[in-house]
């Protein structure tokens, strides 16, 4: 079951520049450019609401655990056969790579020091730190994946400093550095600080997750340690054409992989993008207003009723609840949102409100939700909200709860939209995806 054994935390998630391209043999060719992160103790976020609420939410990251042990086999021995010739495979000049897999997660490349140590990672769109396994880590996550050696590099500097970050669904410890870190060899941020794992626990071991590391797309505002985030470095280090970055995440029913592009996107969009504003300088984060299904008239979005009904009187606790946030997450796996919300939402089109199972033949007669973001709508259609896995011939919603006000927009929402990124002017324009 796609939905088996997800953890409820935090949510991680992906973004990066890269054009997917295929060698000789189909395997996807890297290609590099930088990005960074650190932590510093704990990685809960205190945040404000919209009325002076105060909320926390720990750094998004769910990952999901669903391959099946001859899966698991076959993915352990593609990532050793792409791992042995990625060292002999140079960085091109604009692309990273984005492999989709299972629809879980999606991971590239980057290289870290001089000369560049190679390292898979998650381009994560709900975290602003960067980290790699370190070279005295003896987890056996560690121990699965590459580690930086810090002798390796001749622009490396150390720090006293140490970082815990704790995500929903993992958990790393370590130290912190400083180094150059390339994405593409045109996209190079030098003194980049990023953390270098002394502890990972089991969440990042192999099979489940076949990347060495994260790395983080969101705003120095939610970094851990006081650290700037690879973002906001591109800014201000001015290594970008534009201050924006594009993401096509492509579902793997269609075979497709990813694509991130820094510094400009897919023009082809541009007349249909719909931009929304980011709310806060902490991930991409937006106002979510509704959720409506097909021609209906009734707000899904559990406590919208209340943002414009007597609002003063309401409790802080009710407050929070009526001014909801949505995170667009590459690095979660799932849409995760309110329990109140979801539970409605799977009763209204016949699936179970607990094991999110629907049966499959009532696909066809569904409708379309539509997701109100920023105060714009954006449709999801059956297909696009309902995983079916023929192999089993299970049906089940792509959803689950987490939060009470924090939505997380993950992988099946960021499959349906290409998005643009606007490090500047922090705001995300976003088009329905073409097949």
């Amino acid at each position: 079951m796609k939905l088996a054994s997800v953890a409820i935390a935090a949510v991680f998630h992906t973004a990066v520049c890269a054009v997917v391209k295929l060698d000789s043999d189909g395997t996807p060719e890297p290609e590099f450019e930088d990005l960074t992160v650190v932590g510093q103790t704990g990685a809960k976020i205190h945040t404000t609401f919209g009325d002076g609420v105060r909320g926390d939410f720990k750094i998004p990251l769910y990952l999901k655990d669903g391959l099946d042990p001859e899966s698991k086999r076959q993915r352990r021995a593609e990532r050793s056969r792409k791992m042995k010739s990625f060292t002999e495979q140079p960085l091109s000049n604009n692309t990273a790579i984005l492999t989709n897999v299972k629809d879980y997660y999606y991971y590239g490349y980057i290289g870290v020091g001089n000369p560049p140590q190679k390292f898979s990672v998650v381009f994560d769109t709900g975290s602003s730190n960067v980290w790699v396994p370190g070279e005295a880590c003896v987890s056996d996550a560690c121990n699965e994946h590459r580690q930086f050696k810090n002798a390796g590099s001749t622009t490396f500097q150390s720090s006293p400093q140490k970082i815990q970050i704790q995500y929903g669904t993992g958990f790393i410890a370590g130290d912190v550095g400083t180094d150059t870190v390339q994405v593409s060899k045109s996209l190079v941020l030098r003194n980049q600080s990023f953390a270098m794992t002394g502890q990972e626990d089991k969440t990042f071991e192999l099979p489940r997750s076949q990347f060495d590391g994260l790395f983080g797309l969101g705003f120095t505002g939610g970094a851990e340690g006081n650290i700037r985030s690879p973002v906001d470095s591109m800014v201000q280090e001015n290594v970008l054409k534009s201050p924006l970055f594009g993401i096509k995440l492509r579902r793997d029913s269609l075979s497709g992989n990813g694509e991130i592009t820094f510094g400009s996107y897919d023009t082809s969009y541009t007349n249909n993008l719909e931009w929304i504003g980011v709310y806060g300088n902490i991930f991409w984060a937006t106002t979510m207003e509704g959720i409506l299904y097909g021609d209906e008239p009734q707000n899904y979005l559990y406590g919208a009723d209340k943002v414009s009904a007597a609002s003063g009187v309401l409790a802080v606790e009710e407050k929070a609840r009526a001014s909801r946030k949505a995170l667009l997450d590459t690095g979660s796996s799932l849409i995760y949102g309110d329990p109140f919300s979801l539970a409605a939402m799977s009763t209204r089109i016949g699936a179970n409100p607990l094991t999110g199972e629907i049966p499959c033949p009532v696909l066809a007669s569904l409708k379309s939700f539509h997701f109100v973001l920023g105060g714009k709508r954006f449709t999801m259609q059956p297909e696009e909200y309902i995983f079916h896995d023929p192999a089993t011939g299970i049906c089940e919603v792509q959803w689950m709860p987490v939060s009470d006000y924090l939505w997380i927009m993950g992988l099946p929402f960021l499959q349906t939209y290409y998005t643009v990124y606007d490090i500047k002017d922090h705001r995300i324009g976003l088009a329905r995806m073409r097949q």
